[in-house]
């Protein structure tokens, strides 16, 4: 690797995009039944190959708000196999996390979890299958998020007016902004589009 090469690495990001992986859809199939498993095997067996800075997830991890034992626990297995480690993290986050992950009990990036050991964080925003309901406004990416492995952006307890401010990140000389909206939000303002509808996008 010439220097120059070098330079560019220490001022590049590297991001994994991934959506719609539906972790337990036809997991009863006998044929199809791990599809969504080896799929998410995949991508974080590639993300920990080319490493990547983090990975982004667009929305429904999970193919329902209440998967199964099954699918939770492969999920976390996979997650704790190639997302934890000794490579550091070599961003940093510069926008108030307490904001960004306000609706978590630890309202911080997981990486800066000094109980844990994260080398590739995961971003992740809800989607429509996986999304928060019941009185608690609880899904199934906020149990990975309690658990440190997925860093939850983008809900919004508000579907009239929502207030969305970006994670800021930066890794040497380049700075990045995340916005982030979960699906359901997005389907109600398309559904309500001739009404009243305020977004707010902060920089």
């Amino acid at each position: 690797m010439s220097h120059a090469d070098a330079l560019d690495d220490e001022n590049t990001f590297k991001i994994l995009v991934a959506t719609d992986i539906h972790l337990g859809f036809m997991e009863k199939d006998a044929v199809r039944g791990n599809d969504t498993f080896v799929t998410l095997n995949e991508i974080l067996r590639l993300a920990q190959e080319n490493e990547v800075d983090f990975i982004l997830l667009g929305g429904d991890l999970f193919h329902e708000n209440k998967p199964s034992r099954k699918t939770l626990h492969t999920c976390l297995e996979l997650l704790r196999k190639y997302c934890m480690g000794d490579r550091p993290v070599q961003f940093e986050i510069l926008s108030d996390q307490s904001v960004n992950f306000g609706f978590s009990k630890f309202p911080w990036v997981n990486y800066q979890d000094g109980n844990l050991n994260i080398s590739i964080p995961v971003f992740s925003i809800h989607g429509n299958h996986d999304d928060p309901t019941g009185a608690d406004a609880l899904c199934a990416l906020d149990i990975l998020s309690c658990a440190g492995f997925v860093n939850h952006f983008g809900r919004s307890m508000s579907v009239e007016k929502i207030d969305i401010s970006p994670v800021l990140l930066q890794k040497g000389s380049t700075k990045i902004a995340l916005y982030g909206l979960g699906k359901r939000v997005i389907f109600y303002y398309l559904y309500k589009i001739n009404e009243k509808f305020t977004i707010l996008y902060r920089i």
